[in-house]
């Protein structure tokens, strides 16, 4: 498997994605969609479906990414495959193969969402692949700076006051969201609990003692 670094990084990213992709992003040969397109329209995806992923490949096909704090990390690398769906309910298809042995796909759903499918539900984490490297980027940027960072799980989640908060609208949440405050960052992530019909999976990680930078790293609402 050939590995580089990852300089050519997709727009449409916030200043901290881009630098997080570009310093921590692998490139790893993937099998091209255009290779097998002529199989999969021999089993009857639609044309649009398969140029979806190959969009998709053009644009993140191959990523590698330091791991997430949740999902036991994430995607291995950024590679679709797996189309599945109708007309009536849409399409999806994988999104990567996944780090370890979990009991749920990475899915790209019919509106490019991203997000995970166990036991026949499909749950939106956030609006887009962009959204889920924003969370990435931003969870690793704040781990670097936070004084301190405190877990939450379950109903002790329902606990946590987010009225003076914001949310942060890079990340794109659907399931989870992230929120700023004067000094803390809060990421919220309701997927598993969500898509395995499991509360006690619900997850808060909540960043304090961060100074302006550590909440935006550089980042305004009008870059978003």
């Amino acid at each position: 498997m050939n590995l580089q670094l990852h300089n050519n990084v997709p727009d449409g990213l916030t200043r901290r994605a881009r630098s997080f992709v570009s310093a921590h992003g692998i490139k790893v040969d993937v099998t091209s969609v255009e290779g097998l397109r002529e199989w999969w329209l021999e089993r009857d995806i639609p044309t649009e479906v398969i140029d979806r992923m190959a969009a998709y490949q053009q644009r993140w096909g191959g990523l590698v990414l330091p791991p997430g704090p949740k999902y036991e990390g994430g995607p291995k690398y950024f590679r679709p495959d797996v189309p599945e769906g109708s007309s009536s309910e849409g399409w999806s298809f994988e999104a990567g193969d996944q780090r370890t042995s979990v009991p749920f796909s990475f899915m790209i759903g019919p509106a490019d969402e991203f997000g995970i499918y166990s036991h026949q539900k499909w749950t939106p984490l956030h609006a887009s692949v962009e959204g889920w490297v924003e969370s990435l980027a931003l969870a690793h940027h704040a781990s670097m700076w936070a004084k301190q960072i405190t877990k939450f799980t379950g109903d002790e989640v329902d606990g946590i006051r987010l009225d003076a908060y914001e949310p942060v609208r890079e990340v794109r949440g659907l399931a989870d969201k992230w929120w700023r405050g004067t000094d803390s960052l809060v990421a919220v992530y309701s997927g598993e609990a969500e898509s395995l019909s499991f509360p006690a999976a619900r997850t808060a990680l909540i960043y304090s003692g961060l100074d302006d930078w550590g909440l935006r790293g550089g980042v305004e609402d009008s870059d978003v």
